[in-house]
């Protein structure tokens, strides 16, 4: 069976005689074909995301793109004079993306081999493949989820937000205050599966158990009424944060299985995980059942384990087990909780459904 191609996830332009046709330092006027423009568009529409390594004339090349209508789609235009190994290196670590999902396309045979040389994961294509490139399995990720259709956004919201809390002047915790944070938790349906299912697949350093569940294993718990699934989104002023965090949670009539607890690194500093667990232990309390909570160390998830003790779960014994089934491996800690009251965060506006009305069966 073929192995998959690693997909891309930022492809990186040069601008002239590539993007667009003519060199603006020479004609001045330059012009945009359409198909260029629909592969730009089209690109962007996968979540993939779209920057420049341009040697020109920064203020000018800029302008330039923006009355070509295309300047929204660029998260990182790296315009100047430059090599553009430095400049696709640059966006690479910006990004946090590994080279190899990197891809860089330039008319210039000896640009490309530059970038070569330097970078030799990065994939570099020639002009003339540029209309193709949409029809290339690297390009084309099998499924499309809602917050990959606004990767594009959700940066762009991120970048002006690292900016703004770079210069703001005050505690960490009256800026996210300053940020009119919403955490909304809400049961997961049809649309959701795919979001949830990329969340558990992604997500290693906030996941309490490194556990992937497939699409049609998480249609089976939606339809189960002794499995709650939530999706967790955030939001603040700057934009959608989208889809952070994903719960699944067994309920028995004396105790609450949480079998799964994963959110995004990215927002580990806004304290999305605190602010769920806290929510469900106060849910617990007020539904008056035990929490018990599935962990598994992996080489990244320290952090969760460090958030459940954090929270007050422990290893003690208490006959509130007997009601769940033995962990499906070895390795699989079942730590405990006696929930008590907890009030919710005063960085954030929580939104998220009353589980302790709905008695478990």
């Amino acid at each position: 069976m073929e192995e998959e191609p690693t997909m891309i996830k930022c492809l990186v332009w040069d601008l002239d005689n590539t993007l667009w046709q003519g060199t603006l330092s020479e004609d001045g006027d330059v012009h945009l074909a359409d198909e260029i423009r629909d592969v730009i568009a089209t690109l962007d529409s996968r979540g993939i995301l779209q920057a420049v390594a341009s040697k020109n004339d920064h203020d000018l090349a800029w302008a330039r793109l923006e009355e070509l209508g295309v300047a929204r789609y660029f998260v990182l235009p790296m315009i100047g004079w430059g090599p553009k190994s430095s400049s696709v290196r640059r966006i690479a670590d910006e990004l946090r993306f590994a080279l190899d999902t990197i891809a860089f396309v330039d008319d210039q045979p000896a640009e490309r081999a530059e970038v070569a040389f330097h970078l030799p994961q990065v994939r570099c294509y020639q002009q003339d493949q540029v209309p193709m490139l949409v029809n290339l399995p690297e390009f084309s990720p099998s499924r499309l989820t809602v917050d990959a259709r606004n990767r594009r956004r959700m940066y762009q919201a991120n970048f002006r937000r690292a900016a703004e809390q770079a210069e703001f002047r005050g505690p960490d915790r009256e800026f996210l205050r300053s940020l009119d944070l919403v955490v909304e938790v809400t049961r997961a349906g049809d649309e959701e599966l795919t979001r949830v299912e990329e969340l558990t697949l992604r997500t290693s350093q906030m996941n309490a158990t490194g556990v992937h569940y497939s699409e049609a294993v998480l249609r089976e718990l939606l339809s189960d009424p002794d499995h709650e699934l939530l999706v967790t989104t955030m939001a603040d002023r700057f934009g959608p944060h989208g889809a952070v965090g994903v719960l699944l949670l067994e309920r028995h009539p004396a105790v609450w299985h949480l079998k799964l607890l994963a959110t995004s690194c990215r927002v580990v500093s806004f304290g999305a995980g605190s602010v769920l667990l806290n929510w469900l232990i106060d849910q617990a309390s007020r539904a008056s059942v035990h929490l018990v909570a599935d962990f598994r160390h992996t080489k990244r998830n320290r952090m969760m384990d460090i958030a459940y003790r954090f929270a007050g779960f422990d290893n003690q014994s208490c006959g509130c087990r007997a009601g769940v089934p033995a962990a499906a491996a070895p390795d699989i800690q079942r730590l405990h909780l006696m929930p008590d009251r907890r009030d919710p965060a005063d960085t954030v506006r929580l939104i998220a459904p009353d589980l302790a009305a709905v008695p478990a069966r």
